[in-house]
């Protein structure tokens, strides 16, 4: 691995999370989605509940990419987990070892907080990222499939 560094996001990264994150969807083919603005992050990265973390990746004193997670639990475990919501690195960065080095952090951490597992999702059709993920030892899911209410949905089942 070359030079890579990983630290803790500060509250004062994110303009450099938002612009990841705006990279990220633009990769995705999902620019259209995004939300997110800096307010919106820094209440709920930094504010006085953080729901989340965030790893930035350094090379050469320039930050190269991020990782976005959280904890979940395992009921059958009965132990916590860490989903990585989201790892992205710049594609000029991509090779140098950030995204590795990202995943070793985060495996680290879990360790640390006694966690039963690292997990996240991946889109289908990134064959790249597939690859890369398979060849750290990640194992694909297939029998599961991700489920989700947003918008209106949600708001209606909430009435419920």
């Amino acid at each position: 691995m070359t030079d890579i560094i990983i630290r803790d996001a500060q509250a004062d990264d994110i303009g450099i999370i938002h612009d990841f994150i705006l990279a990220l969807a633009d990769y995705e083919r999902l620019a259209h989605a995004v939300k997110a603005d800096r307010a919106t992050l820094a209440r709920y990265l930094f504010g006085p509940r953080p729901m989340a973390e965030v790893l930035i990746a350094e090379h050469a004193g320039r930050a190269v990419g991020f990782a976005l997670f959280f904890h979940n639990f395992s009921t059958f475990e009965a132990r916590p987990g860490v989903y990585l919501e989201d790892l992205f690195v710049l594609p000029d960065a991509r090779g140098l070892g950030a995204g590795q080095a990202l995943l070793a952090r985060l495996a680290q951490l879990a360790i640390e907080r006694n966690c039963a597992r690292l997990e996240w999702s991946v889109l289908d059709w990134n064959a790249p990222a597939i690859a890369f993920y398979q060849s750290l030892g990640a194992t694909a899911m297939d029998e599961w499939t991700v489920q989700r209410v947003d918008g209106d949905t949600l708001t209606a089942l909430a009435a419920l």
